[in-house]
């Protein structure tokens, strides 16, 4: 067996001890993307109270890298902000519902408070919930991420 070369030995330890380093893969351990099944699903994540980074997407070359930006950031922002991938091939009514004609697009779904039930006809066992949805228009990358997060006030990492 040969002795590693200095080259390898200094690239091996540059890809262990450095977080930013993004000429080899990283290892990101199991995936944190949630992959939509349903709207109630979707809706049981809103009520857990965290932002919601929902990517709707469709097959092609653009999707894969959109996967693996998305891979990378949800492993970095666990578990104060929640990504979710929509295939809208599979599920057209909740992509429709979105008014977008171009595909992948980006929605950040967040601050879900409940309403005030008002009014003498409201039921009492329904609950409501008011949720603020932002289009994604940074760059797609985690830095991306995070300067959206700090410009609209999103709270994505623990508070020191």
């Amino acid at each position: 067996m040969e002795e590693p070369t200095f080259f390898n030995r200094m690239i091996t330890h540059l890809r262990t001890t450095c977080k930013y380093y993004t000429g080899y893969p990283k290892d990101l351990g199991p995936s944190r993307v949630i992959h939509f099944a349903s709207e109630r699903e979707f809706v049981q994540l809103l009520h857990q109270g965290y932002p919601v980074v929902v990517a709707f997407t469709i097959r092609g070359n653009y999707t894969k890298h959109l996967d693996r930006v998305l891979e990378e950031a949800a492993s970095e922002y666990y578990p104060h902000v929640k990504f979710m991938r929509v295939e809208c091939p599979k599920y057209p009514g909740f992509c429709l519902t979105r008014q977008r004609k171009e595909y992948p697009f980006v929605e950040i779904f967040h601050s879900p408070e409940q309403a005030s039930n008002q009014g003498k006809g409201a039921d009492p066992n329904v609950t409501k919930y008011s949720v603020k949805v932002l289009p994604f228009n940074y760059d797609l990358s985690c830095y991306g991420f995070r300067e959206f997060f700090k410009r609209h006030g999103i709270r994505s990492t623990d508070p020191q």
